[in-house]
């Protein structure tokens, strides 16, 4: 049989079968930000394939949970279902980035179960169609003159994956990044409705939640925050490392689930990714939304998530923003 026709077979297998008999009841997906941003992405669209592919069998409902852009969430989890088989939750770098800050309160990288990754996106610098900042360069300059000129916002506070971006760029222009007018919001849909709005002028994004209004021309990006150029309705869009800033931010996408899920619902949602991954239909959905493949599961992706937010720790020491270390 060919190979695609083996994995496409693999992939419609009861994710069941691999986990000790476990089957979800009323299956839920927390996206812990309003709707319209990456966690919400990141619900919607795996939650749909795995329904679609028959990997998981009852229709997995998504639930919007916005609140620290992921401290209410993950609050949530660790106060009222700690061993809930029936639930994952979305995480990002970002989630990495806050967790090493303390924004999560007590909790931390130890106190989720890392189930997998879904595909990574990276960062944009996103403005206006009639933005007056027709270049990174004219941004940059823009901020070298003054950092509080240029009103910017996404989602999070300071400190978040999204303000580092915006910080990252600044510092590239010589700027201070503690000087930034930034305005913090829950997630990235309200960012682009308040750059649509004029309500402030970038947004440090990511590609995925820009696409639809990039490919609408409501939008124009400056750069993509990528090592390379990306694919697809971006492959016109310039890295900032071509425009002579030195700045890369990927954002990898996935779940983790509740601290004491059992063994058997664990391997269930791992194994569920697994037959996602294996299948053609995946890449297809992932690739129209922008995302590229990153497909570290189960214990790689848990050495992953707690090396990561080590590294991340240790940033926002250096530069004062830790509040506190779990």
């Amino acid at each position: 049989m060919h190979r695609r026709a083996l994995l496409a077979a693999a992939a419609l297998l009861p994710a069941a079968a691999a986990a000790q008999g476990f089957a979800p009841q009323n299956p839920e997906c927390i996206a812990p930000a309003a709707p319209g941003g990456g966690f919400d992405l990141t619900c919607r669209l795996t939650t749909r394939m795995l329904n679609e592919l028959g990997i998981v069998g009852p229709a997995i409902r998504t639930q919007n949970m916005p609140g620290g852009i992921g401290a209410v969430a993950i609050n949530h989890i660790n106060a009222q279902r700690r061993s809930d088989p029936n639930v994952i939750v979305a995480v990002s770098t970002g989630s990495w980035v806050n967790m090493a800050q303390g924004r999560f309160g007590r909790f931390g990288e130890n106190d989720v179960r890392w189930i997998g990754a879904i595909g990574a996106d990276f960062g944009v610098i996103a403005v206006r169609r009639d933005s007056r900042f027709a270049t990174l360069a004219d941004l940059v300059a823009a901020l070298r003159a003054d950092a509080a000129s240029v009103p910017m916002g996404a989602g999070g506070a300071v400190g978040s994956q999204d303000w580092h971006k915006a910080a990252l760029v600044a510092r590239a222009a010589g700027a201070d990044p503690r000087r930034l007018r930034y305005v913090p919001f829950e997630g990235g849909g309200q960012a682009m409705a308040a750059l649509l709005g004029g309500h402030i002028q970038v947004f440090p994004g990511d590609a995925s939640e820009v696409r639809g209004q990039l490919e609408a021309g409501e939008i124009r990006l400056l750069a993509v925050l990528a090592p390379q150029r990306l694919p697809g309705v971006f492959a016109g869009v310039p890295t900032a490392r071509e425009q002579g800033v030195e700045v890369d931010w990927p954002i990898i996408r996935g779940f983790y689930g509740p601290p004491q899920m059992p063994e058997a619902a664990y391997a269930f949602w791992v194994e569920a990714l697994r037959r996602l991954h294996a299948h053609p239909a995946w890449a297809e959905a992932r690739n129209a939304q922008g995302l590229f493949e990153f497909n570290l599961l189960g214990a790689e992706y848990e050495a992953l998530a707690k090396r990561r937010t080590a590294e991340f720790r240790q940033l926002a020491r250096e530069v004062g923003l830790v509040t506190q270390a779990p």
